[in-house]
């Protein structure tokens, strides 16, 4: 589909220095400085930045509706992407497990995702990007984790730990344990003696991590943790190169992160919940203390907007702060530069949305329609 040359007239858009009343330019996909092509009359809209999902896995329950039901990926991310779009994300960040938990946190699920995703990319509007979540106990797998990821031309990477430390430390079996193994059609014991395995040899972890860390530093991939709970897990992480912190667990490794100039992601679902669900420091607070960089959708993609608008009514900041927390704060991380505010020669990424109802009517991605209803496509189609 190629771009549209317009220009959307009388809507309130918001700039970086808050919203005003004039025209928005679009030509060629990009932000245009002078009025070109048909015009538009949205009067009665506003026009906001694209937002920038940096971290959302959300499309999962598109691509195993059920358990067990996970063939046809490829038309599973094309029904993501439309949910996506449908909640104003003109680029989108699908944060894939590469996990011993298996299923559809397994490797050879990740793998089927990256393909399934390489084969639908070029018709779709939003702009789809992977980052890929590593479990850093799975000592076996560290090749095969690189190659997958340079293969696919992954350029972002989070390191997780997920192991039930503390139950495996005391001899306890984890709860939950029997079901988690059974939905990936695993033996029970087997995955209990797997579990402890890798639990007895974290000790090798660190060097293994270290040397993956800066064999993907080298090439070129961002790299981030995730769930820092200290200082010293923050530094430890930034000294080998991990420099964003995703969802830091505890104030102190949010306060450790910023103080250390690392970008900071927070769940937008926390904002608009008011707290963790796991009892971890509130992301709210986070924000208002000035330690968050970017919110993500996490799990729910319709919080984004919510936590936004949230902030700016709630006079913790203003709207086009606020909003930046999900469109040039995300961006900037992932080092598009060339996206999240709407100026001359930036990407034609917005939103178009109903005031009263903060409803979503139109979403472009470099100026195409990803999502386009109501109303607001009569007037672009008039």
């Amino acid at each position: 589909m190629t771009a549209i040359d317009l220009t959307l007239q009388g809507a309130e858009v918001l700039l970086p220095e808050g919203l005003a009343e004039g025209p928005l330019a679009l030509s060629g996909g990009q932000i245009a400085d002078a009025p070109v092509g048909r015009e538009v009359d949205l009067r009665g809209y506003m026009i906001l930045p694209g937002i920038v999902d940096i971290h959302g896995d959300a499309f999962e329950k598109h691509l195993a509706p059920r358990r067990g039901a996970m063939k046809d990926l490829d038309q599973g991310l094309v029904a993501a992407e439309a949910e996506i779009a449908s909640n104003g994300i003109s680029t989108s960040v699908l944060a894939q497990f590469y996990s011993w938990e298996g299923g559809m946190r397994g490797p050879e699920f990740a793998g089927r995702v990256l393909i399934g995703l390489d084969e639908v990319r070029g018709s779709l509007m939003t702009d789809l990007r992977v980052q890929l979540r590593f479990e850093i106990c799975m000592l076996d797998a560290y090749g095969d984790f690189e190659a997958l990821a340079l293969r696919h031309g992954v350029d972002y990477v989070v390191f997780n730990d997920h192991l039930p430390h503390d139950e495996l430390a005391k001899g306890k079996r984890p709860p939950r344990l029997t079901g988690q193994a059974l939905r990936i059609g695993k033996n029970p014991e087997k995955h209990l003696a797997d579990l402890q395995a890798w639990h007895a040899a974290m000790d090798q972890v660190p060097a293994a991590v270290d040397a993956l860390a800066r064999s993907l530093r080298d090439k070129g991939v961002a790299m981030g943790s995730h769930d820092d709970r200290s200082h010293a897990d923050r530094d430890t992480w930034r000294e080998r190169g991990a420099r964003i912190a995703e969802f830091p667990e505890t104030l102190e490794a949010g306060e450790a992160a910023h103080a250390g100039g690392d970008p900071v992601i927070l769940g937008a679902p926390n904002v608009v919940r008011g707290g963790s669900h796991k009892g971890n420091v509130s992301a709210l607070e986070m924000v208002a203390m000035g330690y968050c960089t970017a919110l993500a959708s996490d799990y729910h993609y319709p919080s984004m907007r919510r936590a936004a608008f949230l902030l700016a009514d709630g006079g913790v900041m203003d709207l086009a702060e606020a909003w930046g927390l999900i469109s040039s704060g995300p961006a900037g991380i992932l080092g598009l530069d060339d996206r999240g505010v709407l100026t001359p020669g930036k990407r034609a990424d917005l939103i178009v949305m109903e005031p009263a109802t903060r409803r979503i009517c139109a979403t472009m991605s470099q100026g195409r329609f990803s999502y386009l209803s109501g109303e607001v496509a009569a007037r672009f189609m008039g």
